[in-house]
């Protein structure tokens, strides 16, 4: 089946919004930052440290008060390498802290994950988007739970899966592959039921892309042509491998490049950047917002 006869005529507009259960997001007129909380023992950056759901709830809200628009939690690290870990597991994770933070904050709360059930579980505890880094592909439920849901989702592309993504990821043409695969699931969606007004798409920064062949510095720099699509474009760059390469730095050594890289995405057209240093970012998007719109 091809999933191209549905167009996308929005063109290149910025005026995007994403209408969650008690917020709205209004992504045209600043850029959103996106929180990261996990809650796994094994993340590449904070393995184990919010792992307790009572540490987990209590670092989302210290992003919250530094400024996060939006808390995203999984339950699964998609590290390069990684092992899928069980829905129920997956479930008894993020379920705790996504129901304590419901009732806290007023943040849209994001589940970070591919399966399903995990998705239905996370919404019914108070989840108000769902941010699937197989943009639909690896459930095949995946697309109708999300329609029946009714919740806005963020499409990623990933080429292979977290286990397999960085052994020698190849493409003929980078941003055209990356744009038809986004382009694909968009399709996907909207065949489900999925609202196209709730759909965000996000080029997988890190995700089955050559660190070698500079993939995830081409697609920021290029960024701006995913705008084709006709959606808002979420990034994540914070603390992974390709600038710590460039610095010659580990993981916790890569808050200046970080800072770097979403500056350039920004520019180039992010609507979101999901990050871990929130208090940081904050600041660096307030500023090269002020850039990015002076006239």
């Amino acid at each position: 089946m091809t999933y191209y006869h549905k167009a996308i005529d929005k063109g290149h507009r910025d005026d995007f919004i994403i209408r969650c259960r008690n917020v709205d997001l209004h992504l045209g007129r600043r850029t959103h930052i996106m929180g990261i909380v996990n809650v796994t023992p094994d993340s590449f950056s904070d393995g184990g440290l919010f792992f307790e759901p009572d540490r987990a709830v209590t670092h989302a809200l210290k992003l919250v008060d530094e400024g996060a628009d939006i808390i995203d939690v999984g339950g699964e690290t998609t590290r390069p390498g990684s092992t899928p870990v069980d829905a129920e597991e997956e479930v008894t994770r993020v379920v705790p802290v996504i129901e304590a933070l419901a009732s806290k904050i007023d943040a849209p709360i994001s589940i970070d994950t591919y399966k399903s059930v995990v998705a239905e579980k996370a919404v019914e505890a108070g989840a108000d988007i769902i941010n699937d880094i197989s943009a639909l592909h690896f459930d095949p439920d995946m697309a109708r739970t999300v329609a029946c849901l009714d919740v806005p989702v963020i499409l990623m592309h990933i080429k292979g899966t977290p286990e397999n993504m960085q052994q020698a990821p190849h493409y003929e043409s980078l941003i055209f592959e990356i744009t038809q695969y986004l382009r694909e699931s968009i399709g996907m969606a909207q065949d489900a039921g999925i609202d196209i007004d709730k759909i965000i798409i996000d080029p997988g920064i890190g995700f089955g892309k050559s660190i070698d062949e500079g993939h995830n510095l081409k697609i920021i720099h290029r960024l701006s042509e995913f705008k084709d699509l006709g959606r808002p474009i979420l990034v994540g760059v914070s603390r992974k491998a390709f600038i710590g390469r460039i610095l010659d730095a580990d993981v916790t050594e890569r808050e200046e490049g970080t800072a770097a890289a979403v500056s350039a995405a920004v520019l180039n057209g992010a609507n979101i950047v999901r990050v871990h240093n929130v208090g940081m970012i904050k600041k660096v998007v307030k500023v090269i917002d002020a850039i990015r719109n002076a006239l």
